[in-house]
């Protein structure tokens, strides 16, 4: 067992609205009150970030605000999009770069993913690296060099001494509404994989402080075994996360894994 706090981030995405995300965020954060064995955050949509802050703040909760996406220019004439200081200054304090959505349905690439995520953590918030390679890519036997490419690409110009402002979420696009099925020996391999990169990358000490979290479907049901895995550090949840009591129910794994109690 690591010395690694688990996190477990749930990702909204393009869901809920003013009244329904009040409500899930309240569900949250009373659900986790004497939860202190997991970091949480929720990455609800751009148009509700000050709600979803008001609550948290209200409650006295220890559930982070994140935001799913920023540009990485400070200002300017970049009409739509949302910079750190913005994100910063509605009270986020993590953002997710990316995702697998934002590389394959807006065709986002490496190179800019990288510069989001080191405008990202100048600006102060923390980051989360997301990776994984497609069923294509998987079948043709490349999802060691696809993630591989994309940590090292991602991580570009961004020193060792950040690593603690720094997750990565690994999310095998390749069992997402593919109908395959990713095991906890798939997520654990997939893990150490990426834990061993960021050992010839950034040396051991730098490697087994960064958190690696699982971006398959988890459920309630299939999370614990999961996180047992060595390598597996919480998860980034998605379509449960919309779900107060599963979304709960999943942190509590998370916590439970890390005190060996799953």
């Amino acid at each position: 067992m690591s010395d690694r706090k688990p996190f477990v981030g749930g990702n909204w995405k393009m869901n809920t609205n003013r009244s329904t995300g009040s409500d899930l965020a309240r569900g949250v954060t009373d659900g986790l009150l004497h939860e202190g064995g997991v970091e949480v955050a929720v990455f609800p949509p751009f148009p509700y970030l000050l709600t979803v802050r008001s609550i948290l703040r209200d409650r006295g909760s220890s559930v982070r605000l994140g935001a799913q996406d920023m540009y990485h220019q400070g200002d300017g004439a970049y009409t739509g999009e949302v910079s750190g200081a913005m994100l910063r200054d509605c009270g986020v304090q993590a953002v997710l770069c990316g995702h697998s959505e934002r590389r394959h349905v807006m065709g986002e690439k490496d190179e800019l993913i990288n510069k989001k995520l080191r405008a990202a953590l100048e600006a102060g918030l923390d980051a989360v690296l997301c990776v994984g390679e497609t069923l294509e890519e998987r079948e043709a036997g490349h999802q060691d060099i696809i993630t591989s490419r994309q940590v090292r690409t991602g991580l570009a110009e961004i020193p060792g001494s950040l690593a603690e402002r720094l997750i990565i979420a690994y999310e095998p696009v390749w069992a997402i509404g593919t109908g395959k099925t990713a095991t906890p020996e798939d997520a654990q391999a997939a893990h150490a994989q990426i834990r061993g990169l960021l050992e010839r990358m950034y040396g051991k000490d730098v490697a087994n402080r960064v958190r690696i979290v699982y971006g398959g479907s988890l459920k309630p049901d299939t999370a614990g075994a999961i996180f047992a895995e060595p390598d597996v550090d919480g998860g980034l949840v998605g379509g449960a996360s919309l779900n107060a009591a599963d979304f709960v129910a999943i942190c509590k794994l998370a916590a439970a894994s890390a005190r060996g109690s799953v």
